[in-house]
């Protein structure tokens, strides 16, 4: 059984929250500006300002993905892939929690979606939807995230969140970062770096968490 570590989770920054959005489902990062759903739009953050850029017209109700070039976002029981430069949407597939997932990301090739109350993270074709592994969590999943070969995903069951580093093998909980009370995690996306963006749920904000050092980690 490997042996977790537990830290508080250290936010840097917050965003918003932003005119007329009531809820921030899933988020995402192109390299330049954090992309978060919100029911019926898909937004766009400029890091330096903090201000929303950019909206597209889509259902947006969960979980949010980037493949460095298209947009992939959940909407009730299917995955949108979008053109952000037109939002024009491309193709659509089968979401694997037909309606019950929550987050949304990219890796090695293929599409990480979490399911919410079923507490599972499903690996999936992205071009026939098709379920390629599961994971197993103990805890309700919201938003995913890979970063240098790590499987992040975020928590969050009455007052209480966090985010975890997992084994994409066994799904074991290898590292968690608590987030305080009342601050829960709905889309989690990575930088590529030391930083984590978050959705904030209701309170239609965006949080960046610190990424804890790789010399901390066991």
């Amino acid at each position: 059984m490997s042996r977790t570590t537990t830290e508080i989770a250290e936010i840097v920054r917050e965003y918003g929250p932003f005119a007329g959005v009531d809820h921030v489902h899933g988020v995402t990062y192109d390299g330049q500006h954090v992309w978060f759903a919100a029911r019926d739009t898909l937004n766009a953050v400029d890091l330096a300002t903090g201000r929303m850029v950019r909206s597209i017209d889509v259902a947006a109700h969960a979980g949010t993905a980037f493949d460095g070039q298209h947009l992939f976002q959940l909407a009730e029981d299917r995955i949108q892939k979008i053109d952000p430069e037109t939002g024009r949407v491309l193709a659509t597939i089968p979401a694997p929690g037909g309606g019950g997932d929550s987050g949304l990301t990219w890796a090695e090739g293929t599409l990480w979606v979490g399911q919410y109350r079923d507490r599972k993270i499903h690996q999936v074709d992205p071009e026939t939807g098709a379920i390629l592994r599961t994971i197993e969590s103990n805890r309700f999943v919201t938003g995913v995230t890979w970063v240098d070969g790590e499987l992040w995903h975020g928590t969050w069951e009455g007052d209480e969140s966090e985010l975890r580093r997992v084994d994409p093998r066994t799904g074991d909980v290898l590292e968690t970062l608590e987030m305080p009370p009342g601050v829960g995690v709905s889309g989690l996306e990575s930088d590529g770096g030391d930083q984590f963006f978050c959705g904030g749920g209701r309170t239609g904000k965006v949080r960046t968490v610190r990424r804890p050092k790789r010399g901390a980690r066991s």
